[in-house]
């Protein structure tokens, strides 16, 4: 157990990250999630820890969309703009240890691209990208883990497919 979560802490913390806009609260999910697994589910077999792993957190993250809505409908909250550039720095910071140094600009502009279109979407389509395309999931795995039909899955995932695309189609010849 102590190895899977290890094998996928890192990317959780980014997709949860992701998903909230804040650093902070993502590392609190995702310990929350890997404490729930090991709890309740560390006599599952081996092959069913992911799914139930992305289960959880996406049960937690809803959990916090939930608290929030009803939060905003009570107060005015100011959204921060520190969550963002703080992701982008990051992943400009995994951008610029690419090999080749004449790309490194040109990666690290790209990259923020995505990451600014990603925040841009609907929380289920986030989601959905995350676990299909980052995760590698499959989408009866994703489908389990968002609690989910694999219809649905396919739904969230072209229709984020189709935002990205639209929303970077104008930077293809960078």
């Amino acid at each position: 157990m102590e190895e899977f979560l290890k094998s996928i802490e890192r990317r959780a913390l980014q997709m949860t990250k992701l998903a909230t806009g804040d650093g902070e609260l993502a590392m609190d999910l995702v310990q929350d999630a890997m404490l729930k697994l090991v709890e309740k589910y560390s006599s599952k077999p081996a092959h069913q820890w992911r799914p139930l792993f992305y289960r959880i957190l996406n049960n937690k993250i809803t959990d916090f969309y939930r608290r929030k809505a009803v939060k905003d409908k009570l107060f005015t909250s100011q959204v921060s703009e520190d969550s963002d550039s703080e992701m982008t720095g990051v992943i400009a910071a995994m951008a610029r240890s690419a090999d080749n140094p004449d790309n490194r600009a040109q990666s690290e502009q790209r990259v923020a691209r995505l990451i600014a279109s990603l925040y841009q979407l609907p929380p289920r389509q986030k989601q959905t990208f995350m676990l299909r395309c980052w995760e590698g999931l499959s989408t009866e795995q994703t489908a389990s883990a968002m609690n989910c039909s694999q219809s649905s899955v396919k739904t969230h995932y072209s229709r984020a497919l189709q935002a990205l695309r639209d929303q970077l189609e104008d930077y293809r010849d960078d």
